[in-house]
């Protein structure tokens, strides 16, 4: 039973016993004996007992000074009309307080007037049966026998009336009864006992100096009422004071709990931020691990190779031996793209316009063995579609446009282990060429959707290294494109590709390309070249080819060495690296142009796919070159340095202006 129905159901039972209590009062009624004296003093109960009182501290309740009247009667008229007077002098002062204060329901009201009709007529009873009527105590002398019957009247009625008051209140609270009476109604014990007091001694007088008792006992219990209100008030003080340092107590707790959790939220952090680092020096580690092993394979492929060709006789040999040398080397090449792809640090744009459709045609046919042969011999169905109108191109490196959707589309199998559709979609918009690929696999997590572009994260567990996706937005970004990732989980997942609309100015280079067309050396001996780079094997090399063209190389370690001897000597072009530690390329490039607007300088550097364009053009060099580079490359450089020393036209050479 819910603890509503359960205090409804008691509030009935109260007033179920309350009713034949009030009747049976009705019919025991000595009319006789009610007089003009009793109706002033019904009078005087209701109309001033009902406003002295005293609200109970942190409980829906009053007490009041009633009693003292209620025991009068008793004393005077008999239990009947106490019991009457009491229900009367309840019911108005429900009323007041229903339209003073707040509103109290009509049962409230009938349990408070049955309730006070059960507790002075169970004082009534008992004092009848132990002391006998109650209208006879007044006339017997003032004994130990009266102040017992007072003493008891007082108790009973305190006793009956808390005690029907608290199990209401713990009812309605969910407290226990005994938790209830001893925190809201033990205190209140002192308003009956001097009630009773109050009213053993006007009865008394009442013999001697008749009615006029009852007015002198008004001041006794005024004095009653305000001792009893500045008590509360004391008690509230007190309360209060209590409280407010429970609260004090509880705000320095919050405070070091506050500072207990920013301390922890720090630690977390710090905590977070070490093994961030630890991820990061452990993808490092990994990085590191398989840049070394290619090297060592590039390094090993070149060093034996060169050993031997020492002890080599064999002309044809010695040419394959040198050929072996020099795919071994392209290879470490493009190892250290595939760095920069992942370190996202090649800028160059060495593009060509790819047709969009034709692409997506040719990554369905190269990814066919993965989505249609192997995913059919496991028993897994899935389809490829195609959307893309006849003539939508981009500006690109065809290669690295078809490494990234053939990554995607891998990843969207893999993403598929019971079959789907793979949509791949082309569209021209009036910014953009968008590519799209769409799934309908597993779908991504938020959290996996917002990483899917970190290095080295993968949800494949061992099968994956997590460098596809990295690399992929490399070289996206390397094509001014963006990408977008549109993901649902138990939908599927959308890739899309916004690349820029092809100008018609064509491609812009950054790195120099070279035809490489027959002919005759046409340099002079007189071409002269000054070399710089911090390094002796590279400063060797550059001047071994440029000799062999026919052409004077004066090398320097410096950009300060070079500077001293471009202004001792006249040179036509300076061949220079980047990365020096006395002065860099493009210090050196701009320091050039002051002393000479048109000599052609050449930037040959390790960094040559990671140089941008707005750096070459500040530094208003004529060439990027990227390490390591093909002797033609070098050899086509001295033959535009005569050409234009000469004011030939250019042959066979592209760069960027």
């Amino acid at each position: 039973m819910s603890r509503q129905r359960l205090t409804k159901l008691y509030m009935l039972l109260v007033i179920g016993g309350g009713i034949p209590v009030i009747v049976y009062s009705v019919l025991r009624l000595p009319l006789e004996r009610i007089d003009l004296q009793f109706l002033a003093l019904a009078i005087m109960a209701i109309g001033i007992s009902s406003r002295l009182t005293v609200r109970i501290p942190r409980v829906s309740g009053h007490i009041s000074v009633s009693d003292t009247f209620l025991f009068l009667t008793m004393l005077l008229y008999g239990g009947p009309a106490a019991v009457l007077l009491a229900t009367a002098e309840t019911l108005c002062s429900s009323l007041r307080f229903s339209k003073k204060e707040i509103h109290i329901r009509p049962l409230t009201m009938v349990f408070n007037c049955a309730m006070m009709a059960c507790s002075t007529f169970l004082t009534f009873a008992i004092v009848t049966v132990l002391f006998g009527e109650p209208t006879q105590l007044r006339q017997a002398e003032l004994s130990p026998v009266l102040v017992v019957a007072l003493c008891t009247m007082a108790l009973v009625q305190y006793v009956g009336n808390c005690s029907l008051a608290a199990v209401y209140t713990a009812l309605k609270m969910n407290e226990p009864v005994w938790h209830t009476w001893t925190k809201y109604y033990l205190w209140t014990s002192i308003t009956f006992f001097a009630g009773a007091s109050a009213a053993g001694i006007t009865a008394k007088l009442i013999g001697t100096a008749g009615f006029y008792a009852v007015v002198a006992m008004t001041p006794i219990v005024a004095i009653v009422y305000f001792t009893y209100r500045t008590y509360l008030r004391n008690i509230e003080v007190m309360a209060a004071a209590a409280k407010a340092e429970e609260v004090a107590a509880h705000a320095e707790q919050a405070e070091r709990h506050v500072a207990e959790l920013n301390h922890y939220i720090e630690e977390q952090k710090r905590i977070r931020e070490q093994y961030s680092q630890i991820e990061k020096m452990s993808a490092l580690g990994e990085l590191a691990s398989g840049v070394a092993h290619d090297f060592n394979n590039t390094l090993a492929g070149i060093l034996g190779r060169a050993q031997l060709l020492l002890e080599a006789t064999d002309p044809m040999k010695i040419d394959k031996g040198l050929n072996i040398i020099i795919k071994t080397a392209k290879d470490g090449a493009k190892t250290v793209k595939r760095i920069q792809d992942f370190a996202r640090q090649r800028r160059d744009h060495d593009f060509q316009l790819v047709d969009v459709r034709q692409l997506l045609l040719d990554v369905g046919e190269m990814t066919r063995p993965r989505w249609k042969n192997r995913a059919e011999a496991a028993n897994i169905y899935i389809s490829m579609k195609f959307n893309c109108a006849v003539g939508v191109t981009v500006m690109g490196d065809e290669s690295e446009l078809s490494e990234v959707l053939v990554n995607l589309v891998f990843n969207a199998v893999d993403a598929m282990p019971r079959g789907g559709t793979l949509t791949m979609a082309a569209k021209e918009t009036c910014d953009a060429v968008e590519i799209s690929l769409r799934d309908t696999g597993t779908g991504m997590s938020e959290e996996t959707r917002l990483r899917v572009f970190d290095p080295f994260f993968t949800t494949k567990d061992k099968a994956g290294m997590g460098l596809g996706l990295a690399v992929s937005y490399g070289i996206i970004r390397r094509h001014d494109a963006t990408v977008d990732v549109e993901s649902q989980v138990g939908v599927g997942t959308t890739f899309r590709i916004r690349l820029p609309i092809p100008t018609e100015t064509g491609t812009s280079q950054s790195i120099a390309t070279f035809v490489n067309l027959p002919g005759v050396r046409s340099t002079s001996a007189q071409t002269r070249i000054l070399v710089v780079d911090d390094e002796e094997y590279v400063r060797d090399l550059l001047r071994d080819i440029l000799e062999k063209e026919g052409c004077e190389a004066v090398v320097a370690e410096g950009g300060h060495q070079a500077l001293s001897l471009f202004e001792k000597g006249n040179f036509d072009a300076v061949f220079t690296d980047i990365g020096m530690p006395d002065m860099n390329g493009w210090e050196l490039s701009r320091a050039l142009r002051q002393r000479n607007h048109n000599i052609p300088v050449a930037v040959i550097t390790g960094w040559g796919e990671a140089v941008g364009t707005h750096d070459r053009q500040a530094a208003q060099v004529d060439w990027v070159v990227a390490k390591p580079f093909d002797t033609p490359q070098i050899v086509e450089m001295t033959r535009e340095v005569l050409r234009r020393r000469n004011n030939t036209p250019q042959v066979g050479y592209s760069a960027a202006a």
